[in-house]
């Protein structure tokens, strides 16, 4: 049997530190994310009330590694 992925509900947020994608820079609504042990979690700055996604360490690395190859540029075709 596989393990049960943690859900955001799972972890004692009050002390997480979030790190926002635009550090130094303004914009309305900046992805932000944090390191709990071996889960990162990922969550709208402009919504920090909303949903929060956990991924687990495999997750982050194949997400990481597809960002970097371009799977995620926009081309400006609708999809």
């Amino acid at each position: 049997m596989l393990p049960i992925k943690p859900k955001a509900a799972d972890f004692d947020l009050s002390s997480v530190v979030w790190t926002s994608s635009e550090t130094g820079r303004t914009i309305e609504d900046p992805i932000e994310i944090a390191f709990i042990g071996e889960n990162i979690l990922m969550r709208n700055g402009g919504d920090k009330d909303g949903v929060i996604l956990v991924f687990t360490q495999a997750e982050w690395d194949a997400f990481v590694a597809g960002a970097l190859d371009g799977e995620f540029d926009y081309d400006g075709q609708d999809r």
